[in-house]
């Protein structure tokens, strides 16, 4: 049976999934104690991952299918997983591009290895059960060569955070642990705002054989 935290739980609540985007939309902002929209979130991913057009590429615990858009709209192929029923549905309502969603656990997904370009997950990181699990899952599914981006709520944010992270289960990594985790993966770039954490990834490519 699969482990899930209170957090995700919650996911699988259709008032959950029809709220989402609204506190999407805002909770960078709330974190980060800056302003901070999607759209600058959008351009940031963008300028730092530069996702190629036919580029296969996987939106992990994809919720309402942001990152799946973005990178739709970037003419990349684009799977979008989530473990919730609700949050797919609110995904396909609220992106209509051409996405492939699919109902998986991130953690152990099923899915051919080295199969994708690259791969975004948002705040699932914090939200899943097991969070190493998850990353080691990503680097599986990575080509070599391949980027993983990452966005998430960092520790450090003082005892308000830790009680709310205790209630959710949540887990708030640090970017060192998040290294450890992937040691066939390598930092590109990071940012930090407030709270809030990026980390672009990179595996690493297979040496040429010798002739």
């Amino acid at each position: 049976m699969t482990r899930l935290t209170p957090a995700q739980r919650s996911n699988f609540v259709p008032l959950t999934a029809w709220g989402y985007s609204w506190w999407r939309a805002r909770s960078l902002t709330l974190l980060s104690g800056e302003k901070f929209s999607l759209e600058r979130e959008g351009r940031l991913f963008l300028g730092l991952a530069r996702p190629k057009s036919g580029e296969h590429w996987l939106d992990i615990g994809t919720s309402t299918g942001f990152y799946a858009g973005v990178l739709a709209r970037a003419g990349c192929r684009v799977d979008a997983l989530d473990i919730s029923p609700a949050m797919l549905e609110a995904a396909r309502r609220r992106e209509r591009g051409a996405v492939n969603w699919l109902r998986l656990n991130a953690e152990k997904t099923g899915l051919d290895a080295e199969g994708y370009d690259g791969l975004t997950v948002g705040a699932t990181l914090n939200e899943t059960a097991d969070p190493a699990a998850l990353l080691r899952e990503a680097a599986r599914l990575l080509k070599p060569g391949g980027q993983l981006w990452l966005m998430y709520a960092a520790s450090g944010g003082g005892l308000g955070q830790r009680i709310l992270a205790r209630l959710g289960g949540l887990t708030l990594p640090d970017l060192g642990w998040i290294e450890r985790q992937m040691p066939g993966l390598h930092l590109t770039h990071a940012a930090r705002f407030g709270q809030v954490e990026f980390a672009l990834l990179q595996k690493e490519k297979r040496a040429a054989p010798e002739v």
